[in-house]
């Protein structure tokens, strides 16, 4: 909404007796669009309240207006994906399209979950935060986020509902496009492999903004994965940082280890959690979770929030007795939306 203009006033100083002054800054005050006041008939004698001396010199004050404020939420650009249902749960449908991105040429599934409030009349006109999720293991055709062993989808609706966690828009998409380990991506641009490193941080980010309205900037923006997925949204959040604001790395590991970085060392080094953790490029907030069943991994994610440097800031949570295990996984779900909400920016609006 573009502001209103100031209401002009017109002020004139003039030799007058006490009486003409007093009806002078009478008429005077009722002249301006924004109503009457002992303010105003000050102003209009020049801020004297009594009568003024000097020749009466007439001016009238410049008006100007407020440039209008910068939006705060994004409307879908378009043009529209052919999003097609997938699965009905019990807080909404997940919704399924393929994306084929136009910065990297890789074309792969994309699940969506929209929360109750997106399309609510009362949110009409908000944007909404968008966490996007990996999973564990290959995630090739398929993103375990969307079935019921992690209910990501319920376990929002509830806590939104209870004001304990922001009402995410939530994508799923998949990380790999073969499911042999030997051709691992990592959620990276390998030499002379499909750049999946740019279609999850590029292309995927566009088709978001294209279909639903979401917060403007990164202030908005998360994501966290959980083993592999984790290394996943470790690594794109701290390459990332203009993108995404927050980060979840639930049991994770920092080093890429796929079979296709053979002769691309510095490459590989370039996209490896391990090093990006401890180059202070990175103004992101992350929560690094591990198992506290597991010592190996416990030691493993210690050590490597050890190594942040600032403007990165890395939290760490040890599950009590959680294990490397998707019903683990499952139990951290509250604590991380919990800890998003806090980290992230919620629905905004203009109004």
């Amino acid at each position: 909404m573009q502001p209103q203009p100031r209401p002009r006033a017109t002020r004139t100083r003039a030799l007058l007796g006490a009486a003409a002054t007093l009806a002078l800054a009478a008429a005077l005050a009722g002249c301006g669009s924004g109503g009457s006041s002992a303010g105003d008939a000050k102003a209009a004698l020049g801020g004297h309240a009594g009568g003024a001396s000097g020749s009466a010199t007439p001016s009238a004050a410049q008006s100007s207006t407020q440039p209008p404020k910068p939006s705060r939420i994004l409307m879908p650009t378009g043009p529209a994906a052919d999003l097609r249902k997938a699965r009905d749960t019990a807080a909404g449908p997940i919704l399924m399209t393929t994306v084929t991105g136009a910065k990297s040429g890789v074309s792969g599934k994309v699940w969506v979950w929209l929360p109750p409030q997106y399309n609510d009349p009362k949110y009409a006109k908000h944007g909404f935060p968008v966490l996007t999720l990996y999973a564990g293991g290959q995630s090739a055709g398929y993103n375990t986020w969307t079935d019921n062993q992690l209910p990501i989808e319920e376990i929002n609706a509830q806590m939104a509902a209870e004001g304990k966690a922001h009402p995410f828009i939530m994508i799923m998409p998949v990380q790999n496009l073969d499911s042999s380990e030997a051709k691992a991506l990592e959620c990276s641009d390998i030499p002379g492999q499909p750049k999946m490193g740019t279609w999850m941080s590029q292309d995927i980010p566009d088709f978001v903004r294209a279909n639903f309205r979401t917060v403007k900037g990164r202030d908005g923006w998360a994501v966290m994965g959980a083993s592999t997925g984790a290394f996943c949204s470790a690594k794109l959040a701290l390459q990332h940082p203009d993108v995404f604001k927050a980060a979840v790395p639930i049991d994770g590991y920092w080093n890429p280890d796929s079979p296709l970085w053979k002769g691309h060392d510095q490459e590989r080094l370039a996209n490896s959690p391990d090093v990006l953790v401890g180059e202070g490029k990175a103004d992101v907030r992350m929560l690094a979770t591990a198992g506290g069943a597991n010592a190996y991994e416990t030691k493993l994610v210690k050590n490597w929030v050890a190594k942040a440097k600032a403007p990165l800031t890395v939290e760490y949570y040890e599950q009590p007795g959680g294990k490397h295990l998707t019903a683990d996984f499952k139990k951290m779900i509250p604590t991380t939306l919990e800890w998003l909400t806090k980290n992230t920016a919620g629905p905004e609006s203009d109004g």
